[in-house]
């Protein structure tokens, strides 16, 4: 780096993407809770016992997980935004490839942002710990959730 003022700028510019990437997690998996309760309510109360089979219960967690995936997607797309827009990268795609590859810890997409921005990858990393951990508790809340129900169903 350059200057501490480059680091500065890299901080804050991080510490806000981490705070919307995670209100924007949190805003999604409150409404995939509204929508795992209602399906839970249906189950709990219709005499078919099929839609309360362990295959639609499997189904209805690979959803959760899908629904989780896109909520990563969409956060990751956040940060390759704010890359495009301080210069860090060139190209969008770059960007998104960069993003994805900080957001997962994998880190071998050969990219590098501009100097000034280096910081970025490396919080955005901590960022996507953060986020894969809220969705790992929260996929296994839904898994527990479910099965409760699917339990009752067949008692």
């Amino acid at each position: 780096m350059r200057s501490w003022g480059a680091w500065n700028a890299s901080w804050a510019w991080s510490l806000a993407l981490i705070a919307i990437t995670i209100t924007i997690h949190l805003v999604g998996v409150g409404v995939i809770v509204n929508l795992i309760e209602r399906f839970r309510a249906r189950l709990l109360q219709s005499p078919r016992t099929y839609l309360g089979s362990t295959p639609a219960t499997i189904a209805v967690i690979v959803a959760v997980a899908l629904a989780l995936a896109v909520l990563h997607g969409v956060e990751s797309m956040v940060w390759a935004i704010a890359y495009v827009r301080l210069g860090a990268f060139g190209s969008p795609a770059e960007a998104a490839l960069y993003s994805v590859d900080s957001m997962t810890t994998r880190g071998a997409s050969g990219l590098s942002p501009e100097r000034d921005w280096r910081m970025m990858g490396a919080v955005e990393a901590g960022d996507g710990m953060l986020l894969f951990g809220i969705s790992t508790a929260f996929l296994f809340y839904a898994m527990i959730r479910l099965w409760k129900t699917d339990i009752a169903i067949h008692e």
